[in-house]
């Protein structure tokens, strides 16, 4: 069997010199039975290698409750099958605009600022879910006649800490659980990132966009012998709820690929091809410069991160032009790109047949309600993706008083007697009317991803730091949420009715018939924010702030014919919105 190590300047294959030249393409971010087109692709786009990273919390929602974790073994039989190497970054932090940075909210939620830390309480379950983890990649390394040539320890750690210590537990742990081919780590191209993040005896690699011969100078002061690598070259960008499309030129980026190349450096092109954040799994970003203390940044449904392989799996002119580039480093002609996916035959309208208020769906579907003096966070009721509602009374008889929710995170909508009263954000968290006693004070609460980056990775969901009537908290909370994976059983358990005559908030139900199924994307015309479900399968997250106007839907959910639709809006979308449409990529 062959063999991966590192040389003095290079990486060898069988003591040969080898240039890694990799895609990223994330293997929960594509359906399963387009794995193959997408390696397809990256083959055709002059690439030798694939990375992904794994992220922890979608295969263990729950301490001890594994769930499809053999999906890491299946996509990197893919690779192999598309004649491709494979890089896996398994974490257990991998940021990537996930939800949590791919960490579990009932780790972050009990153990707080210790994440990432060599305290106990954290590493323990990581050791756990590495040893359930491992053995899906340790028989696939190349030395055993798979695909799998590095391993990344942990993930841009330098920009987070600086604990050797967690550091080399990882290492050890990998190689303990077999991992032999080389470990490498991951930074920004900077002293105290490179610092901070890399371990002796691992290969060190730099993430950046541009600027390569000054990023690869800086890693050179570290680490004067060894490969020289971009682990993470960002050729595109992603986009926040509320923000604009980030896009690159497609030369400038070819131009920046091929000052890579030219410095006789491996690459990671991130992303190759981004694809989807399915199922409400995208994280969220803070702005405020270096110190990530700003406002909250959802991330999008889409990961397209305007990448040479678009959202839709088609290549784009960057896909062009990187092939241009990358062909001058092939030992043969590339090979062409496959034919397209089918897409759906006709446009086609959802018929939409019945609803369920929020209050039922909660009931049917919802965990156990709680009470006590304080509104519990999202980690507390066990709640990763969805909505919390909260009930408090305000006493009487009393004057009309501001209400405040200190501490929100992210987005409530605020209902006073059961009539609504309005929509309040982390930087506006007062109602615009004095709300008076005797009250009842009805929150939905929802979170838009958990931070995936920075100092504030982890923090708690929900409303964190009480309900003040003036200066006055409220107590006696009740408090029940409602997890997006308990639609995953489906619906039946919910009442529903009649349509109602205005664009209520609640779970609709409906059908959409498909003549040619295949991909297609999702409008929502009318339609204010929420998640959408067809044939159970999560499509993602919805909202009118744009900059995504629809949703995509993988050809291979659809089928010929009827097929469910279910669509959970939780704010009031003004006279009435239209029916969803499908319409063709």
């Amino acid at each position: 069997m062959s063999r991966f190590t590192v040389g003095d300047g290079d990486f060898l294959l069988d003591g040969r010199p080898v240039r890694l030249l990799s895609g990223a393409l994330h293997y929960f971010r594509v359906h399963e039975a387009q794995w193959g087109h997408r390696l397809a692709l990256l083959r055709a786009m002059g690439l030798n290698c694939v990375e992904t990273y794994v992220p922890w919390n979608l295969h263990e929602p729950r301490p001890g409750d594994f769930r499809d974790v053999g999906a890491v073994g299946r996509f990197l039989d893919a690779a192999r099958e598309a004649g491709l190497w494979a890089i896996v970054r398994p974490g257990p932090y991998i940021c990537a605009e996930w939800e949590n940075g791919g960490l579990p909210h009932w780790l972050t939620g009990e153990v707080g600022t210790r994440v990432r830390t060599r305290d106990e309480r954290y590493v323990r379950p990581v050791d756990r879910w590495f040893h359930r983890l491992l053995p899906e990649i340790v028989p696939r390394q190349l030395g055993r006649g798979g695909p799998v040539v590095l391993v990344q320890v942990e993930n841009e750690y330098g920009s987070y800490g600086s604990d050797p210590v967690y550091l080399r537990h990882l290492a050890d742990l990998l190689t303990a659980e077999g991992i032999t081919v080389p470990l490498v780590t991951s930074d920004g191209p900077e002293d105290h990132m490179l610092t901070g993040g890399s371990l002796p005896g691992v290969t060190a690699t730099v993430n950046f966009g541009s600027h390569a011969r000054m990023a690869f100078e800086t890693l050179r002061r570290h680490r004067p012998e060894g490969p020289l690598m971009c682990m993470e070259f960002w050729c595109g960008w992603f986009d926040h709820w509320g923000g604009e499309h980030a896009v690159r030129d497609p030369e400038d980026a070819a131009r920046a690929l091929r000052e890579i190349l030219e410095c006789g450096a491996s690459v990671n092109v991130y992303m190759a091809h981004g694809g989807t954040s399915f199922a409400g799994w995208a994280g969220a970003n803070r702005g405020g410069g270096a110190w990530h203390e700003g406002p909250l940044q959802p991330d999008v449904t889409s990961y397209d991160y305007d990448a040479p392989i678009d959202v839709y799996g088609r290549p784009t002119e960057k896909f062009r032009r990187f092939r241009e580039v990358l062909a001058g480093y092939a030992a043969q002609p590339l090979p062409e790109p496959p034919p397209p996916p089918a897409v759906l035959g006709a446009p086609a309208d959802v018929r939409l047949t019945a609803w369920a208020a929020l209050d039922d769906v909660l009931e049917a579907l919802g965990g156990p309600e709680t009470v006590g003096p304080v509104p519990p966070t999202f980690e507390e009721l066990d709640v990763d993706r969805g909505v919390v509602r909260y009930e408090v009374t305000v006493p009487g008889p009393r004057r009309p008083y501001p209400l405040t929710l200190r501490g929100l995170r992210d987005l409530a909508v605020v209902y006073v007697d059961g009539k609504r009263a309005g929509v309040l954000t982390e930087e506006d968290d007062r109602l615009a009317e004095p709300v008076a006693g005797h009250a009842r004070v009805e929150l939905w609460v929802e979170s838009l991803g958990r931070v995936n980056y920075g100092p504030r990775t982890g923090e708690a969901k929900g409303v964190t730091g009480g309900i003040l009537h003036e200066r006055q908290y409220l107590h006696g909370v009740r408090a029940r949420g409602l997890r997006l994976d308990a639609f995953d059983g489906g619906v039946g358990a919910v009442p529903f009715e009649a349509l109602p005559a205005g664009g209520a908030p609640g779970l609709y139900r409906g059908t959409v018939t498909v003549r040619g199924a295949g991909d297609a994307r999702l409008e929502l015309p009318g339609w204010t924010r929420g998640f959408v479900w067809i044939n159970g399968f999560g499509v993602g997250r919805h909202w009118s702030v744009g900059p995504q106007r629809s949703l995509y839907v993988p050809g291979p959910v659809l089928r010929e014919g009827e097929n469910e639709v279910w669509v959970l809006e939780l704010q009031e979308s003004g006279p009435g919105p239209s029916a969803p449409r499908l319409l063709p990529v």
